[in-house]
This record gives structure tokens, C-alpha cells and sequence, in this order.
């Protein structure tokens, strides 16, 4: 098969551990470009942040944020696709949050929101966000979020809880009573929310309507339970080493981890570069 179009997760899948493109993975993505392969980014991320990593390709691409909820080109900032939140929505989810003292995050299109907190904690919040992130994300604390989804286009909403997995689980039970959204996880201690029918691969599929690329001439990676949906509709989809066992069954393919390059592997063993 001649593969036209690589769409990759980020966070575990093309960038290390230290959330940075791997060396080899830029040499990998460079030659694959070189050959006319198109290369496209799919992050749960807001878009700028995920539009950082892909400067050292200097090339105007599609890029899938949010898990989906977006699409936009990372020169030009052409909006291909957008499904947001609404807020009545919006509004029945943060209760259950609320109701079970949750930390959430709302993200619009560049914009994180986050609950107030002490001024001491918030400074701390940010700092680490930024570390994260980049400095073209604007984060924005408010003391009642659901005043801020007025104000704001919301396009995932987040709940993390790194101790406490049972409350997580009790939340994830109480969101199915919700209709019109869809649920994932991009890692053990979350739960993000989307609008019904956004998910990786509904975002995949617009796009190569758009590109009028077919499926089977694309090779997808990922490495989580966001990127699933990503993987079974793209023609092939690899999955990475460092990936749960039950991700690893929904793939055509397993390569390396994250840490080793698992991406430029599988591509230089696909598109023979």
C-alpha cells in the first residue's frame, strides 16, 4: 500500500516522555514529507499547543485538536471542522464535577479554564501548565466556571483525580446519564467529554473527505483510548509499545515505545524511507 497521509497522537505517542518530538521522529516525519506523504497532528490538546511541535516542518497542515472537536490548518488558521460543547450541555456536566468535588478543566479553542484557586496554588498551576503547554496558551482562572462557558466556545471539558480513581469511575457512571456526548480518556486519572459524535476518527474521516484521501491510504498512530477510534478507521493503524494491552488489540500493528521512536520505526517499515 501506498500510504498518502500520517496522522499521529502526541502526548505517548510521537513525543518522549519529556513531551518533545523525538530526533528520530523529526527525521522520520522530514522524509516521509520529502516523499509527499502529508503529515497530520491529532491531539487531545488545545491547537496551539499541539501547533508548536510541527514549526521544524515549516508546512501548513491540518491539525486535529480537542480529540477532534477541531480542525484548522497550522499556517494559515483556515477552520476546516468545528463541534462544540453546548452550553446547556456544558452546564450538566460540570454539576456532576461540582456535585463530586472533581477537579475540571474547560478548554475552548486556546484558552484553558480552571477553577479559582489560592493565589499561591494558582501561580503554582500556571507554572506548571506552562511547562506543559506553551506560552501561547491563555489560562484563565474563574470562581464560577459555569458563568466562563458563556463567555467561551467549549470544546472538551476534563476531570483528572491522580488519587482517587473510584470517584473518577462514580463520575464516569453519573456522565452516562448525560445524552449527547461522548466520553474517553487520554490517560489512567482522567475523563474528558466531548460533544456527541467528536472523537479522533469522526475527525479523521471529515478530513480526508476534505483531502479526498481514502482511509486505507492512511497510516495512524496512537497510543491511548482517544486515539482507538483514530486507529480501526485509518487504513492502518499502529499502536505503540508503551500502549495498555487493551489499545494494543484494536491496532493492525504494535511498534516501539514513545521513548524509542516507536513512530520513524513503524514508518521507516511502511513507507520504506
Amino acid at each position: 500500500m501506498e500510504y498518502k497521509l500520517i496522522v499521529s497522537d502526541m502526548d505517548g505517542t510521537l513525543l518522549g516522555d519529556n513531551h518533545k518530538i523525538t530526533q528520530e521522529n523529526k527525521i522520520a516525519l522530514s522524509k516521509a514529507l520529502e516523499k509527499g506523504v502529508k503529515i497530520v497532528p491529532a491531539s487531545g490538546r488545545i491547537y496551539n499547543s499541539a501547533r508548536e511541535h510541527f514549526d521544524f516542518l515549516d508546512i501548513n497542515t491540518p491539525l486535529i485538536a480537542c480529540n477532534g472537536a477541531i480542525i484548522k490548518e497550522t499556517k494559515t488558521n483556515k477552520l476546516i471542522y468545528k463541534n462544540s460543547i453546548p452550553n446547556e450541555i456544558c452546564l450538566k456536566i460540570i454539576d456532576v464535577f461540582e456535585r463530586n468535588k472533581v477537579y475540571y478543566q474547560l478548554y475552548s479553542e486556546n484558552t484553558m479554564i480552571c477553577k479559582n484557586l489560592s493565589k499561591e496554588d494558582q501561580k503554582r498551576t500556571a507554572e506548571r501548565l506552562k511547562n506543559f503547554f506553551n506560552d501561547d496558551i491563555n489560562i484563565h482562572f474563574g470562581d464560577d466556571l459555569k458563568d466562563e462557558i458563556k463567555k467561551h466556545e467549549i470544546l472538551k471539558i476534563i476531570a483528572i483525580d491522580d488519587h482517587d480513581i473510584d470517584k473518577l469511575n462514580k463520575v464516569k457512571e453519573e456522565l452516562k446519564d448525560i445524552e449527547d456526548i461522548e466520553t474517553t480518556s487520554s490517560w489512567f486519572n482522567n475523563v474528558e467529554i466531548m460533544h456527541k459524535g467528536v472523537n479522533k476518527g469522526e475527525a479523521l474521516k471529515a478530513l480526508l473527505q476534505y483531502l479526498k484521501i481514502d482511509r486505507e491510504e492512511v497510516i495512524a498512530f496512537g497510543d491511548n483510548y482517544n486515539d482507538i477510534d483514530m486507529l480501526q478507521f485509518a487504513g492502518m493503524g499502529v499502536v505503540m509499545g508503551n500502549a495498555d494491552d487493551a489499545v494494543k488489540e484494536k491496532g493492525n500493528y504494535v511498534t516501539s515505545t514513545n521513548e524509542e521512536s516507536g513512530v520513524a520505526k513503524a514508518l521507516y517499515k511502511f513507507l520504506e524511507i
